[in-house]
């Protein structure tokens, strides 16, 4: 009789182009494992709302699965131990997995090769990114830092491999291990559930992640020109689903590039690139997430967080109360959606660390938590990017103007749906209600002004760089 096949699911939770499941089920029956891991030392645990979304995710997987003649078994615990128990019990031949290079997980598949019986190998595949990080190199044979040169090293190997269709049917066990209910769980929301409004604007799940990939494509040529303006939809919607592993980063590019041309959609495919590029720096630096890449701001005179007056200052920004309209709208759209536009999160990301003077770790923690794409890499890369702390990164002394940003990416729009209060305001008005004399009172005053902001930011840089 054939030996099983353990399929060790993370953040691959799909069945199309996923070479794990396509070796697995091409050498035996398989057994699907999904494992919610929250011993692992120094893991980021999920967040609030990735956890709403991996709740419907693995619903939709489990769905799927069963359509292909197979199922999906929940456990929760240390993976790496429940994995290799799975595999003893069920006699496996093997072990199939996609890697991962978080660093928390990178520990994990270590794990788990020792764990495993000498007889039971650990078959990693790739097929998360573009190119598997740590395969483009500089010159010299090391890795690269800055992202120009990665992204043209990588644009030599394109296009990646054509994506592979989802096996026809999956070969059961004569036996099931037993199961965890997802119910159990309980990722979704206790009362009151502040998610209402991430089901109305997504669907998790592989048929979700066709769904918006085929909205995009045909607009995918206008990405350059339309990307920067909150009030259109005009980005893919594609990163949760990216992240969650619902549609591989290949068959995005290949839908693109059948509508458009590599070169017409290069903007576009860039952005694709930077997943591969942020999971390149963590793979340099683990810490990414917790520590400044440039020494010399561990020295840089951030507020004090335990100052009623600056834990004051970051709740308005958590909640969308700063008195700067597009700071706002942003902030709130990510609470109601779990979601924001990647303009909006370079301005509120600006805001916090340039105008509030807070360190660019807390905004980060708060964006883990509360965004459904919350991703390790580009998470930690971009933080750093806009406080001027990563490898590669803007200078700490370009500080956004938000009102000038509001202004010139035309996010009226945006604001009157995000922000109630100001739904009357006309441009110009809208954008700085104060300035103009035509703030509500339900409507808070700015917690600070821009220009003073700024000569702040601009002294506190100035004390590290002497």
């Amino acid at each position: 009789m054939t030996k099983s096949q353990i399929l060790w699911l993370r953040r691959d939770l799909r069945l199309a182009d996923q070479a794990a499941l396509i070796a697995a089920a091409k050498a035996g029956p398989v057994i699907p494992v999904y494992v919610l891991d929250d011993e692992m030392p120094k893991h980021r645990k999920m967040g609030g709302a990735s956890r709403w979304w991996l709740h419907h995710s693995l619903t939709s997987l489990g769905t799927a699965l069963a359509d292909k003649g197979s199922r999906l078994i929940l456990r929760r615990g240390n993976s790496a131990e429940i994995i290799a128990d799975i595999a003893k019990e069920a006699g496996a031949a093997a072990v199939h997995a996609l890697h991962h290079y978080e660093p928390w997980w990178r520990n994990a598949e270590k794990a788990l090769r020792k764990a495993l019986p000498g007889d039971v190998a650990l078959d990693l595949h790739h097929g998360n990114y573009l190119m598997p990080p740590g395969s483009v190199t500089a010159g010299s044979g090391g890795p690269y830092k800055i992202y120009t040169p990665f992204w043209r090293a990588l644009d030599q190997h394109m296009p990646p491999a054509v994506p592979q269709p989802a096996p026809d049917s999956i070969d059961a066990p004569d036996s099931w291990p037993a199961s965890d209910h997802l119910d159990d769980w309980q990722l979704l929301p206790a009362r009151p559930n502040w998610a209402t409004g991430f089901a109305e604007m997504w669907t998790p799940g592989e048929a979700g992640a066709e769904a918006n990939l085929e909205a995009f494509a045909s607009k995918a040529v206008r990405y350059d020109e339309r990307r920067n303006f909150p009030s259109e939809v005009g980005t893919s919607l594609l990163s949760p689903h990216l992240h969650f592993g619902e549609i591989s980063p290949a068959t995005v590019w290949h839908r693109i590039i059948a509508e458009h041309g590599a070169e017409a959609a290069e903007t576009y495919l860039k952005e694709l690139v930077w997943r591969d590029y942020s999971q390149n720096v963590i793979c340099q630096y683990p810490v990414y997430g917790s520590e400044n890449a440039r020494d010399r701001f561990d020295a840089f005179p951030w507020r004090d967080m335990s100052d009623p007056t600056v834990q004051a200052d970051y709740r308005a920004w958590t909640k969308g109360r700063t008195g700067y309209p597009i700071v706002d709208a942003g902030m709130r759209e990510l609470w109601a959606t779990g979601w924001m536009h990647n303009r909006v999160r370079m301005i509120t990301a600006s805001f916090l660390i340039k105008h509030l003077l807070i360190d660019w770790r807390e905004g980060e923690k708060w964006f883990w938590d509360t965004l459904v794409d919350a991703d390790y890499g580009s998470n930690s890369t971009n933080w750093q990017w806009t406080a001027g702390t990563g490898v590669d990164s803007n200078m700490f002394v370009r500080i956004m103007a938000p009102l000038t940003q509001s202004e010139k990416f035309d996010t009226a729009g945006y604001i009157r749906q995000w922000v109630p209060e100001l739904a009357d305001l006309d441009a110009p008005y809208i954008h700085d209600p104060e300035e103009h004399g035509f703030r509500p009172k339900n409507y808070p005053r700015k917690i600070i002004a821009h220009k003073q902001a700024r000569q702040r930011a601009l002294d506190a840089y100035a004390a590290i760089k002497e």
